[in-house]
């Protein structure tokens, strides 16, 4: 029996090389245990998703997990966001940089283990699947529909190309991979399952993999593999182990996803799990040695359009932009009072003659005094090319994956009454001859609404929507957005429409231009200029706004929406410049421009 020493000795020794030196160590599973340098290892994970935090503070959000007693880092790998097009993959840009990532993490002392899906879940758009399958009408997903295999190999053969040097084997620090993720939930083939792990071992990933699954019998039947170590989602007592154990036996078994916190839909109050019964989660995970994975650590941003949504018990439930999670470290990089419960539960479990990190310096915040925003052109003044079709068709279909698409027709035979937009995804704003009648909410269930009897003897009808995140977990998530079906009224199929196109992307965003025509009708875009002599993280205070979008210098903080529970959207200090800084926000509903400020804090 080793003591508790040896182990903690394990998860804090630091190895010193740097990438590609003293390729010496070794990674393996015995029946029971991870083995590092053929010793058992209890891995002390804190996850953090490169892809939700600012470049510039990578660094600092991985000693943040070290301080608190990690020793090794976890990652989701967003498909999604590193193939930009189909078969276009960026893996240098910003954020998207996984080799500097993973690198920081080695030069810190910490192990890697990577959670590339192809589907991750996470609360991220689509749960990582580029929205381009979706194009396909008939396409079927997480299984071995060849389509969707094609495209999931060449993700692969992509990844691994940036993966196969920071392997454990090449001297780099990544211990483990994941296959798929949590697939017990979702379906049942095996055959899936096993051409994934094929798919890795033909592109040279010679590493162990793990798959991660909720603890009951039918989910680890159907999700995990024989020879792959086995995540619990979570491994709360020695009960979820001991079947683990039985289900897969011969591996490892470990708690890959223990929650410190929780995520929070648009319309909900924060979700703030107590601490007392994650700290004794902790606790026995400690006395056990078994090793674990905090799900998250660190949650950081859903910056631009990557919120996802749920399929839940009230429907559709999208996810708010801040990641916060309610975990240790917060939006900002800040400790909170769990993470501080967290690093004495851990630290008491060192020998004597050792002690955790420091906590870095905090990233400093600052105040931005209120500055004026004024109306600056519509989306009415910015409508592209139209598209026509006979009926609807949804954003995939036109090679769009987020934003807003604009659908308009003249009415023929029935003018008033009763319109059904049947299969809205996911907000709309509804307009009959210029004049805004309503919404209609896809998460309220509202997908109706009384049009007004016109004098105009050719009513134009337009209805601007917006996609939320696709659905990213259980058996909705093929989700189309826009209109998805069709549009009726009084029960007569409306036909002949024209659609436009607004993604709001980058090219959208920097080709709009100043209209000179009052603009009331909403639907609008307001900017404000505001000057800094130094630069720091803020939160934009949007609580002034109804619903939309807002961008800083061209970049996109995300949505805000009235009904809450966020109010205020995180800024990193590097999106601010000393200078002048220029704010957009399109909003759905507003007509009047507000004032806009800058916080410290997220509430």
């Amino acid at each position: 029996m080793k003591s508790i020493a040896f182990y903690l000795l394990v998860l804090i020794s630091p190895f010193s090389y740097v990438l590609g030196q003293q390729p010496g160590h070794t990674f393996a599973f015995s029946d029971k245990e991870f083995m590092l340098d053929g010793k058992p290892f209890q891995m002390i994970s804190g996850e953090m998703h490169p892809a939700r935090i600012p470049a510039e503070y990578w660094q600092h959000r991985i000693r943040m997990a070290k301080a608190m007693g990690c020793n090794t880092i976890s990652a989701y790998i967003f498909w999604n966001y590193h193939e930009t097009a189909e078969g276009v993959f960026d893996f240098s840009t910003w954020n998207r940089d996984l080799t500097r990532f993973i690198s920081i993490a080695q030069q810190e002392g910490l192990w890697v283990i990577l959670r590339p899906g192809p589907y991750v879940c996470a609360e991220w758009d689509f749960g990582g699947l580029p929205t381009y399958l979706l194009k396909t009408p008939d396409i079927k997903v997480r299984c071995m529909d060849a389509r969707y295999m094609s495209a999931a190999e060449r993700w692969i053969g992509a990844l691994s190309r940036e993966v196969k040097p920071m392997q454990i084997t090449q001297g780099g620090p990544v211990l483990m991979i994941q296959i798929e993720n949590e697939y017990g939930s979702y379906g049942n083939d095996r055959n899936y399952l096993t051409a994934l792990e094929k798919a890795w071992r033909n592109q040279g990933i010679d590493i162990p993999f793990f798959t991660g699954d909720g603890p009951t019998r039918y989910m680890l039947e159907a999700g995990s593999l024989p020879g792959c170590a086995v995540g619990l989602d979570s491994g709360y007592d020695q009960g979820s182990f001991d079947l683990a154990y039985e289900m897969n036996p011969g591996v490892p078994v470990f708690s890959s996803e223990t929650y410190p916190g929780w995520l929070t839909h648009w319309g909900e109050n924060w979700v703030r799990p107590d601490t007392t019964g994650l700290l004794k989660e902790v606790r026995f995970l400690m006395d056990t040695k078994k090793s674990f994975n905090f799900y998250v650590i660190h949650g950081g941003t859903n910056f631009g359009f990557t919120a996802g949504a749920n399929s839940g018990g009230k429907g559709y439930e999208p996810d708010i932009t801040s990641y916060d999670y309610d975990a240790p470290i917060n939006e900002q990089g800040l400790p909170t009072s769990k993470y501080n419960a967290l690093r004495k539960l851990i630290g008491s479990y060192l020998p004597e003659e050792k002690e955790l990190p420091g906590i870095p310096e905090p990233i400093p915040a600052m105040e931005i005094p209120e500055f004026q925003m004024e109306k600056f052109t519509s989306v009415w003044a910015s409508l592209p090319e139209s598209v026509k079709s006979v009926q609807p068709v949804p954003f995939e279909a036109l090679d769009q994956n987020q934003g807003f698409m604009l659908y308009k027709t003249t009415l023929v035979g029935h003018k008033s009454g009763k319109l059904k937009v049947t299969e809205l995804h996911d907000f709309a704003t509804v307009f009959l001859n210029g004049n805004y009648i309503g919404t209609l909410d896809r998460r309220e269930g509202i997908h109706t609404i009384d049009l007004p009897p016109s004098e105009v003897v050719n009513p134009v009808l337009e209805i601007l929507v917006e996609g939320m995140g696709h659905i990213n977990f259980a058996q909705e998530i093929i989700d189309r957005k826009g209109i998805t079906d069709r549009v009726s009224l009084n029960g007569m199929t409306l036909m002949n429409w024209e659609i436009y196109k607004l993604p709001m992307d980058e090219v959208f965003i920097k080709s709009l231009q100043v209209k000179s025509a009052t603009v009331d009708k909403p639907g609008i875009f307001f900017k404000g200029v505001f000057k800094l002599k130094t630069t720091a993280d803020t939160y934009f205070d949007m609580s002034s706004y109804k619903k939309g979008v807002a961008w800083v210098n061209g970049h996109c903080l995300g949505r805000y929406w009235e009904i809450g529970p966020q109010k205020r959207l995180y800024c990193p200090a590097s999106w601010l410049n000393e200078g002048e800084n220029e704010v957009l926000i399109f909003d759905l509903l507003q007509s009047t421009s507000k004032p806009v400020k800058g916080e410290k804090l997220p509430e």
